[in-house]
């Protein structure tokens, strides 16, 4: 059976689809229908405000149709059709939708007067239907305007139908057990109904309000804020409220804004962005928007607390981007709106930031986190910010005179300037790598451009405030000149060096880009002026020239147009140099740049890093100058600057980092420790390692490839190995001051020298080896070229007749059986006595580390003695006389290449520790044998034929 109250839900759903219909035919159709297109904007507003509500009208129809045909279908078939099949129940929320579309659409039109403005434009024609409405629509009177009519005549029908669901549904719930089926169905949809009732109450309210407030404006402010999405929840002229600092006569918040007036001035605040802080005075609290902070006072404190409720209400509202259900502000603790926030903003005061847009993450009235701004000239700027300034990673386009070009600048920002590591692409295609402050190139960079340039050319080294300062490396494609010296305001200045690609080199003083004074100046040919000289390599002035056979011309140079060099001065033909080498080997540079300070541009930073105590928002400013494409750079910033949800980000975490240095002190682990270091770009100092190495290729390879800069490379690589000490004992510091550990006592010199050597030079020599070894090739190509010429004569020799041509003695001679045929011997010589010590020489050049060189040899000598005792049959050191030829014998078989190169560079990069011990010894008997073996060319009369 039935009960009472669903027959009475029954009727009450035929009735209310019933007036629906007739509002639908004989309002809402004709009001469309009837009124002609209206030709000005807000009649254009009007009329679509009016179809949406007709559109919600008849969804609302439908679905109370729908609700209707359950109810018929449950009445026809009680005992089939269980109670909670009825649309009202199990379909409550879809229900609700409907009707709070329809309420939304129907206050609009109510806050806009859409209604009034509708029915005045075809005033004839409704009051002709006034008769027409009475009959159909109850509770209109005769008098009064057929908008306002219409207005409750829409609001009547909807409030009474919602009232009766509420109490039928209450009723009905009454009639069924605690534990029926249907119980929590029932006391569900009469909560949805009873909350609906209290919305639609404040919904219709507020709209009322609304629509009542336009008449107490004048017609210029009522255009500026007449909008259908406005709502007025409060109203100074209600409760009286005042702004400090500003002035305003009236105050009125609607649901999305704070609009202030003074006058015809209106000042609309975007609820998304106001934040609302308490007052430290009872009467007052403080507000804060992007570009004001103004405060709301009252004359008491309830008066306050009821603006205080409602801002803060309406702004946690807005920030959800929907109107509160059931009421504004339901519920008995006050809701505080977010801090962090996002949105969008347009600053109109003056300044850097003047009509640009702002869209990203606030703070408290501030851009705060990551966002975009974009100015009406065509910048932008997407990136961090901090307390309203640019600050941390961002990329800013500035666009340039010309069509489709842009400076890029990819930079760390400070404050909202430049400052840290940086990479811009400007639009003349020139490209600059480094460091930044307070928005001007600072510290190290790298300015370099494209070779379709007019005037290609590359910078690497210091600035100071935009211009190049300090110590710095120039490379001028056009003239094929490489300048390495001291710079001051973007100007040669100071002593510097220059290398053409013609093999010239020579080493000056300068001054605002001009040469003053004498300089040195060596030529291909290795010969040497000393004094003054031009840009374009003229002698003029006193000078000395030194010729490579030791000949010197001492006196004055000039020159005549068209007549070549002129000299006047005497020609020594007979005083010879000490040293024939001396001008071949003579070495630029040398205690004019201290190495010290060559590169404190780079250490700098990471210096900085370090004393900061590594913090992660330094360590993503430091030395990115090891990512090289765009592609590489923003896949590095991504993942140095964006959410790092990847395992592999995790990989560079500065903890992990300080945690694997403590944990990897041991010699044998620490090694290891620095070798992944250093061979991982993410590490700070695989990215220390990175830019030493671009400094070093600027300097030294291509055109820097001049066996005059040796000295400078040489000292340069042992500094940059004990900066990377140094760099590593300041890591381990800090990580021993995380874990509240007490630090290292300082190194004393020859523990740091040991140290650097042992563990931190053969780790970092690769990296500067090829260039390196190339300027060690050049500097002693004379002396390895008469070696090689050495080594093709004693090739010549068999076996037993070189160790006689040495002067090995003959009882060290692997040689018992004096009947053995000649191939016999030379078998023997070969495979059984001296074959394993050449094999161990030549392993020579398989590594680039001076110490395991340097083993080698000592294994080398090991093998050697080992032969002889096994010759003798019994142990036997060997003495330097007959060490010596046994030596020349086996590097004359192993046939290394370039050993004059291997032998100094083994020399400059050996551990002072071994100077005068073993190594030293080895070192110089090897020394001796090289010197040997140029000279046997001077022996060739002794050379045996085949």
């Amino acid at each position: 059976m039935c009960s009472p109250e669903e027959a009475a839900l029954l009727r009450l759903e035929e009735v209310f689809s019933a007036t629906l219909a007739r509002i639908n035919s004989f309002v809402l159709q004709p009001l469309l229908e009837a009124a002609p297109e209206p030709s000005d904007p807000w009649g254009r507003e009007c009329l679509q405000l009016l179809q949406q509500l007709h559109r919600s009208s008849q969804q609302l129809w439908e679905v109370t149709e729908e609700s209707l045909h359950s109810l018929q279908e449950r009445l026809r078939h009680p005992d089939s059709i269980s109670l909670e099949s009825l649309l009202l129940l199990h379909c409550a929320d879809r229900v609700l939708q409907v009707h709070l579309e329809y309420i939304e659409s129907y206050t609009s039109c109510v806050a806009v007067q859409a209604f009034q403005k509708a029915v005045k434009r075809r005033s004839e024609y409704w009051q002709g239907q006034r008769k027409v409405l009475q009959q159909l629509l109850s509770g209109m009177s005769s008098e009064g305007s057929v908008g306002t009519a219409l207005v409750q005549a829409l609001r009547q029908p909807l409030t009474h139908h919602v009232h009766q669901y509420v109490l039928l549904l209450l009723s009905l719930g009454d009639t069924v057990g605690e534990r029926h089926p249907t119980r929590e169905l029932l006391v569900h949809a009469a909560t949805v109904f009873g909350n609906l009732q209290s919305f639609m109450r404040q919904e219709l309210d507020q709209a009322m309000a609304t629509q009542a407030l336009w008449h107490t404006l004048s017609s210029r402010l009522r255009d500026v804020l007449c909008t259908p999405a406005h709502r007025l929840l409060q109203d100074s002229q209600d409760i009286p409220v005042t702004v400090t600092p500003l002035r305003a006569e009236r105050v009125l918040l609607f649901d999305d804004a704070l609009v202030l007036l003074q006058g015809h001035s209106v000042h609309t605040f975007d609820l998304k962005l106001v934040w609302v802080e308490p007052g430290q005075d009872r009467c007052m609290f403080h507000l804060l928007t992007p570009e004001e902070e103004f405060s709301l006072c009252s004359k008491d404190p309830q008066c306050r607390v009821a603006w205080q409720w409602k801002v803060t209400q309406a702004v946690c509202q807005t920030l959800r981007g929907k109107k509160d259900f059931p009421v504004l502000g339901a519920g008995l603790e006050l809701s505080e709106p977010p801090t962090c926030r996002c949105g969008a903003y347009t600053f109109r005061a003056e300044g850097r930031f003047s009509q640009a847009t702002y869209e990203g993450e606030w703070y408290w009235g501030r851009p705060h986190g990551k966002g975009t701004l974009k100015w009406p000239d065509g910048r932008n700027h997407v990136g961090d910010f901090c307390q309203g300034l640019e600050h941390g990673f961002g990329i800013r386009l500035v666009p340039q005179a010309s069509e489709d070009k842009f400076d890029c600048y990819k930079c760390h920002w400070r404050e909202g300037s430049m400052c840290g590591y940086g990479i811009c692409e400007y639009s003349t295609s020139e490209v600059y790598k480094g460091y930044f402050q307070e928005g001007l190139r600072h510290g190290f960079g790298v300015l370099e451009s494209t070779p379709q340039t007019p005037q290609p050319c590359r910078y690497t080294g210091h600035w100071e405030r935009g211009q190049r300062s300090g110590y710095g490396i120039e490379e001028d494609s056009d003239r094929g000149e490489r300048y390495i010296g001291m710079w001051q305001a973007d100007q040669r200045h100071g002593p510097g060096v220059m290398v053409t690609q013609a093999g010239v080199c020579y080493q000056a003083t300068f001054q605002a880009d001009k040469m003053v004074g004498p300089g040195i100046l060596l030529s291909e040919d290795d010969s040497l002026y000393e004094g003054t000289f031009t840009r374009d390599l003229t002698f003029v002035g006193k000078g000395k020239v030194t010729f490579p056979n030791g000949f010197t011309l001492e006196g004055s140079f000039g020159s005549g147009a068209g007549r070549g060099l002129h000299i006047q001065g005497v020609l020594d033909t007979a005083a010879l140099p000490s040293d024939p080498g001396s001008t071949r080997k003579r070495q630029l540079g040398l205690g004019v740049f201290p190495v010290e300070s060559r590169w404190q541009g780079v250490y700098g930073p990471f210096q900085d890093f370090v004393q900061a105590g590594c913090p992660g928002d330094l360590q993503e400013a430091l030395l990115g100058f090891h990512v090289q494409s765009s592609r590489e750079l923003r896949k590095s910033q991504e993942y140095l600057c964006c959410e790092r949800t990847h395992p592999e980000d995790h990989a560079g975490r500065m903890e992990d980092i300080l945690e694997e240095l403590l944990q990897h002190r041991a010699p044998e682990a620490l090694q290891q420790c620095l070798r992944k270091a250093l061979n991982n770009s993410l590490h700070p100092l695989g990215k220390l390692l990175r830019t030493l190495m671009l400094t070093f290729q600027a300097t030294y390879s291509g055109i820097g490839a001049n066996k005059h800069l040796q000295g400078l490379a040489q000292e340069e690589v042992k500094q940059h190995a004990q900066e990377l000490w140094a760099a590593y004992r300041c890591l381990l510091q800090v990580a021993l001051q995380c874990k509240g550990q007490a630090p290292e006592e300082d190194e004393d010199a020859e523990t740091r020298d040991l140290q650097v050597h042992r563990l931190v030079l053969p780790l970092v020599l690769p990296s500067f080896y090829s260039e390196l070894f190339t300027l060690y090739l050049l500097l002693h190509e004379r002396e390895d070229s008469l070696y090689s010429q050495g080594i093709a004569n004693l090739s010549l020799f068999p076996d037993t007749k070189l160790l006689e041509f040495l002067d090995v003695q003959k009882h060290l001679w692997p040689l018992k059986d004096l009947t053995l045929t000649t191939n016999q011997r030379y078998s023997l010589v070969r495979d059984k006595c001296f074959l394993s010590a050449t094999e161990c020489l030549q392993k020579m050049i398989t590594t680039v580390d001076p110490w395991e060189k340097l083993e080698v040899l000592e294994r080398t000598y090991g093998e050697i003695e080992a032969t002889v005792s096994r010759v003798l049959g019994q142990e036997h050191k060997l003495p330097m006389d007959d060490l010596l030829p046994l030596l020349i014998y086996v590097v004359s078989r192993a046939q290394i290449q370039h050993l004059g190169a291997e032998i100094h560079l083994i020399r400059d990069m050996m551990a002072p520790i071994h100077t005068g011990g073993l190594y030293d010894f080895l070192l110089t008997a090897l020394e001796s044998c090289y010197e040997h073996i140029q000279k046997e060319d001077m022996r060739l009369h002794r050379l045996p034929s085949r």
